[in-house]
């Protein structure tokens, strides 16, 4: 993608307007759930409840005008953890403490490395062609997964680590494995029919909190900028090597947090220090970027994304229920477009409405009013089409 109308006149994710994935979810499928974990309701009465809300969700999602429609992410209790445990290799993990949030702790699980890691016969590929079967002509299905970086950020936790190193004597030999695995996952939904893969990713975020910790308090521990600048290109090898050698028109994309769990929040910190090298060295073919609070920093790092990438603005906030100024939004788009040309941008939602099954604080309604909002907005900023 290279051209001014190729950009214009795109036919594949991200569209002018889009959300991230995740979606409230339903109370039948809350209360299926809870059945389920307390032996009321087996595996095949809890699928089917999941797959009668799944085609709901998509039913909606296409009335509301979405062009790349998800399954809402209603079968997973995280975003990340349930693709994880859906890999050989990795096993679910309970620990004394959850993440730590802003003003929330989560539940408290992970998942820890138990043997070789392999991609084969992932759970998540028959997900895709449960809604891939369920939407209608035209309607593309965006697969959303979490980075391979997220998974090995989540192997190198202090409480994993020591697993991880009773099979890898390296992060360098575990990155290879992961990102195999991960690459015959993406084989296997493109063989089903995906062709818009996201990659969810909170690793970016966390360094650049912890370069703004350490710079606002001058915490060593926290601004180890050896260690910090180690990570970055381990994420980097471990997130290129995976989607590379892919079928040309498999679209991989990625979105960038800084934590998403009942409406709060894990991380602050700009992108100027991890622009270099994730806008110009990530093979990505588009970054949808947090960008409702201040807590994201300004726009000017985005002079670093590549002339062949597009980014999505992620202006309208998921984390509550108040609808932003429709003026200032609009603003804030042509203030980004100084840095990325207005043609290669789009706006979106800043994450998901349930990056985890606890779902953030605002109701149903809220939720599809923020999608209108997204959706209205950019057809006034850029027109009627894509």
């Amino acid at each position: 993608m290279t051209t001014t109308e190729t950009f214009t006149n795109r036919t594949t994710s991200p569209f002018r307007y889009d959300v991230v994935g995740s979606f409230l979810r339903p109370q039948a499928l809350k209360t299926a759930r809870q059945q389920y974990a307390t032996g009321q309701l087996d595996a095949a009465g809890l699928k089917a409840v999941e797959d009668a809300e799944i085609i709901k969700l998509i039913q909606q999602q296409e009335a509301a005008g979405l062009k790349a429609v998800t399954d809402g992410e209603f079968r997973r209790s995280w975003w990340h953890l349930d693709f994880f445990w859906g890999l050989q290799g990795i096993t679910k993990k309970t620990l004394d403490q959850g993440y730590v949030f802003h003003d929330e702790e989560t539940r408290a699980e992970s998942a820890y490395v138990s043997g070789k890691i392999d991609g084969h016969n992932h759970p998540f590929v028959d997900a895709f062609k449960f809604v891939y079967a369920h939407v209608s002509d035209g309607i593309q299905v965006k697969q959303t997964i979490p980075a391979p970086a997220q998974c090995l950020a989540e192997l190198q936790r202090p409480e994993n680590v020591a697993a991880l190193r009773q099979v890898y004597a390296t992060d360098e030999a575990a990155v290879h494995d992961l990102a195999a695995a991960y690459h015959q996952v993406l084989l296997d939904l493109y063989a089903a029919g995906a062709r818009t893969v996201q990659l969810d990713d909170c690793t970016w975020g966390m360094l650049a909190g912890n370069h703004a910790k350490g710079a606002e308090t001058g915490d060593v521990s926290a601004r180890n900028d050896a260690v910090l600048n180690q990570n970055k290109q381990l994420y980097l090898q471990v997130n290129n090597e995976a989607v590379q050698d892919l079928p040309s028109d498999l679209t991989i994309n990625t979105h960038i947090c800084r934590g998403n769990y009942h409406s709060t929040w894990a991380s602050a910190g700009g992108y100027e220090t991890v622009a270099d090298p994730l806008f110009n060295h990530e093979n990505v073919h588009a970054y949808y970027l947090e960008y409702d609070s201040d807590r994201a920093g300004g726009f000017e790092p985005l002079k670093l994304v590549s002339d062949n990438k597009l980014v999505v603005l992620g202006l309208i906030t998921s984390k509550s229920g108040e609808l932003e100024d429709r003026q200032t939004i609009i603003d804030r788009i042509h203030e980004a477009a100084k840095y990325v040309p207005l043609d290669r941008l789009c706006l979106s939602t800043q994450c998901g409405f349930a990056s985890t099954e606890e779902g953030n604080i605002l109701t149903p309604a809220q939720q599809w009013a923020k999608v209108a909002l997204v959706k209205s907005i950019a057809e006034e900023v850029w027109g009627l089409g894509d």
